[in-house]
């Protein structure tokens, strides 16, 4: 039918334009990044738009919208270029794959974007915040989630785990475990059900006293990485390592050892299973 005909047309058109559109970004950021013009002030999204074209001659459909978005609004991703390369890198080779993401922001649709046809799922714990962002974005997958620690809480927490058995390593667990309060014991099931291959952790807020801090969500990704059933290791991101608590918690528990990059605020581990060991590092 003609309407048919005509609606062919148009998604031809918008895919065209928009690998033109993506074309003409794309060597913008290839000059702006080989002269290391203005590199500090480069946007983070000409990083995610350069991207697609690499990836695939086609854009998905959540990648046509991050392009919309980010071409029309002033707001870009949190992390800095540097920062965001760093991960973009692991993404570009591993992709499609699962990717879980601690918190929700304005670089959701970035990350999104950059696992085309794979599993990205968000992790916040505002439920007012998860609203906000599903309504101008309701393809993101979000879940909204609840911690049971304080920040103030961290170095008695860090002092005092190896006194509880549930969270010792080789012995602990995730779902339902109460006794180890710096597990994450009601994610939800998606969750523990995947093996992520590549982990960022952004969230929750820690900077604070009563903010509940991100001593559960590096244990617990810990505890994931080692747990992992797949072939291969797990891709941890931390962001925020200026910070004391992230610091000290991902020396414990994501160890130094698998450290395998870092820039600016970000660093970046390579955890392999290791579920029988009797230490985390």
């Amino acid at each position: 039918m003609k309407t048919n005909s005509t609606k062919n047309d148009i998604v031809n058109t918008i895919s065209t334009a928009a690998a033109l559109i993506t074309g003409l970004i794309t060597g913008a950021f290839l000059v702006l990044a080989f002269t290391n013009t203005c590199r500090d002030n480069l946007p983070s999204n000409l990083l995610y738009l350069s991207s697609i074209r690499n990836q695939n001659t086609t854009a998905t459909s959540i990648q046509l919208e991050a392009i919309l978005h980010y071409a029309t609004s002033k707001v870009v991703p949190q992390q800095n270029i540097d920062e965001i390369r760093l991960s973009y890198d692991v993404l570009r080779k591993l992709a499609p794959c699962n990717f879980l993401v601690f918190g929700l922001g304005y670089d959701s649709l970035m990350w999104a974007g950059l696992n085309p046809n794979g599993t990205t799922l968000f992790l916040e714990e505002s439920p007012e915040w998860v609203q906000t962002v599903l309504k101008d974005a309701p393809f993101l997958k979000a879940q909204t989630v609840s911690y049971r620690t304080q920040l103030h809480e961290a170095d008695r927490l860090l002092a005092t785990y190896r006194d509880e058995p549930d969270c010792l390593p080789g012995k602990t667990f995730l779902k339902g475990n109460m006794k180890c309060r710096l597990a994450l014991e009601n994610l939800p099931e998606e969750v523990y059900e995947k093996d992520w291959d590549v982990i960022m952790i952004d969230a929750p807020r820690g900077y604070f006293n009563e903010a509940p801090g991100r001593m559960g969500a590096i244990y617990s990704v810990a505890v994931m990485a080692r747990g992992r059933r797949r072939l291969g290791n797990t891709h941890v991101y931390l962001h925020d390592v200026d910070r004391k608590v992230e610091k000290e918690f991902a020396k414990e528990f994501l160890c130094m050892k698998y450290k395998v990059g870092g820039v600016g605020r970000l660093w970046h581990f390579e955890i392999p299973h290791a579920q029988d060991n009797d230490t985390f590092c």
